[in-house]
């Protein structure tokens, strides 16, 4: 079941929509603090934000930017406002796609279905070799750093190698026996002590960029990377 977050401050229109998108098998959050959008998106982890741009203090677009810091996930706005500069302003933000009120249901259908398709499902583009995104957090690929709110830090070649592994295996305990194997070089030696240096250096440099428990020690098997770590900042 596909995760939808709508934010939108007409409960009337919400529950009409929460009501007719599960019944076509999506889950539906609406948002319920419009001073806490980002942290409800956080929590929620949807894979496409329904956003509307007259929101109680911020706007839709403050929150859409706000939402890009941490992910590239759908976000198609639905509003009231028409003018071509709004639609403009809303792709420039961050937007993917436009609904205008009034809407017909079957249109916002359409729209999810399509963008679902284009991003997760088979329309999806193979995806980009250089570089791996998890939260805001940012793995180039090519040049060996992972970044995150603009702020990069360089990776020797054996804490790219376990970033890599850990990033693309999220949430799933990866054993030590593996993990050494993914260090293996033919022309050092590599034992348990070199993949649990690594693993220290390496959390080290995450706490740097703020990511604070994002590898997890999992007794007697091995590590697990999270990517609902807490935050020091």
């Amino acid at each position: 079941m596909s995760r939808i977050y709508l934010v939108e401050d007409d409960p009337k229109i919400a529950e009409l929509l929460r009501e007719y998108l599960e019944r076509y098998d999506y889950e539906l959050q609406i948002a319920q603090d419009f001073n806490a959008i980002l942290e409800e998106f956080e929590a929620f982890q949807p894979e496409l934000v329904l956003l509307d741009i007259n929101l109680p203090r911020f706007d839709g677009f403050y929150w859409c930017r706000k939402i890009r810091t941490v992910s590239k996930c759908p976000i198609i706005f639905i509003s009231a406002r028409d003018s071509g500069m709004d639609q403009v302003m809303a792709i420039e933000n961050g937007g993917d796609d436009y609904i205008t009120k009034p809407f017909e249901f079957e249109v916002v259908l359409a729209k999810v279905k399509s963008l679902m398709r284009r991003v997760y499902g088979e329309y999806a583009v193979e995806q980009n070799t250089n570089y791996i995104e998890r939260l805001g957090l940012i793995l180039h690929i090519d040049a060996m750093e992972m970044e995150y709110n603009d702020m990069c830090i360089p990776l020797s070649k054996k804490e790219f190698l376990l970033l890599k592994e850990f990033m693309q295996n999220e949430n799933q305990v990866l054993h030590r026996n593996h993990l050494l194997e993914i260090l293996w070089d033919d022309q050092n030696f590599v034992d348990d002590n070199t993949l649990s240096v690594n693993v220290t250096r390496l959390r080290k440099k995450l706490e740097e960029l703020s990511r604070v428990d994002a590898i997890q020690t999992v007794r007697g098997a091995g590590y697990k990377f999270v990517a609902d770590w807490s935050s020091e900042s």
